[in-house]
């Protein structure tokens, strides 16, 4: 498996987190590829920052309005890098 950076494994607990009911925390584990270590970092950084939302009695998460944007932003930059036109390495003028 390749390196992912910290914004893709966001955007991707925030993909999984986009259902109807919200989802646990062990769906969100197995539909990321994360460690039970790293999931709890994510978990606690997402809610910190209001992107998920944590309904206690449930035991299950859900996504807010601020994590939509953000994945919207992301899935709209990443189709921008995807461009066919662009190449990787760097232009000699």
């Amino acid at each position: 498996m390749k390196y992912r950076s910290r914004d893709e494994i966001t955007a991707t607990i925030l993909q999984s987190a986009a259902v109807r009911d919200g989802i646990t925390r062990t769906k969100i584990m197995y539909n990321s590829f994360l460690s039970y270590t790293q999931l709890l970092y994510y978990l606690d950084y997402l809610c910190t920052n209001e992107l998920l939302d944590h309904d206690r009695q449930n035991k299950k998460y859900n996504i807010t309005a601020k994590g939509l944007e953000f994945l919207h932003a992301y899935n709209k930059m990443a189709d921008l890098l995807k461009l066919p036109g662009l190449s990787a390495s760097p232009s000699k003028f």
